[in-house]
């Protein structure tokens, strides 16, 4: 349950940096607040979208729907779900790897980071951690349920 109540925050704040990244990309905002890093260059550059959307609005949509996952698996009838924890699971190794290639690009190709973009992956390194904490604790809760 804590794993998932974790899980559950740190969509909420990664969401929140996905949303203003997002914002910046489609000009509701006119210029990113970067004190470390070069937040402009990275997105503003062509891996700053993915299938002709903002990488960043992937990043918010993901967010969105770990955070309903993990409020989902809260509740009582999906408390004891493995099935959850595997969907939790899966999209955060997922966003970790895409993550990992997309900070890839940035230091090797565009030579830039962004302090938005490192936050972001780190959110989501903290949802991975958390979630292979969860997928464990309910699997082993389930064997024990089996007997």
């Amino acid at each position: 349950m804590r794993a998932r109540q974790a899980i559950a925050l740190l969509a909420l704040a990664g969401a929140f940096v996905a949303l203003y990244l997002t914002l910046y990309k489609v000009g509701v905002i006119g210029q990113l607040t970067c004190s470390v890093g070069e937040c402009e260059v990275v997105n503003t550059s062509r891996w700053s979208l993915f299938l002709r959307m903002p990488v960043a609005a992937w990043g918010l949509a993901t967010y969105v729907i770990l955070l309903a996952l993990a409020l989902t698996g809260l509740s009582e009838r999906w408390s004891a779900s493995v099935e959850v924890s595997r969907a939790i699971t899966a999209l955060a190794a997922w966003s970790v790897c895409f993550s990992a290639y997309l900070t890839y690009i940035e230091l090797f190709v565009l030579h830039a980071v962004c302090v938005w973009c490192a936050t972001s992956a780190a959110i989501m390194t903290l949802i991975l951690v958390a979630a292979v904490i969860d997928l464990r604790a309910t699997r082993a809760a389930a064997e024990v349920a089996r007997g």
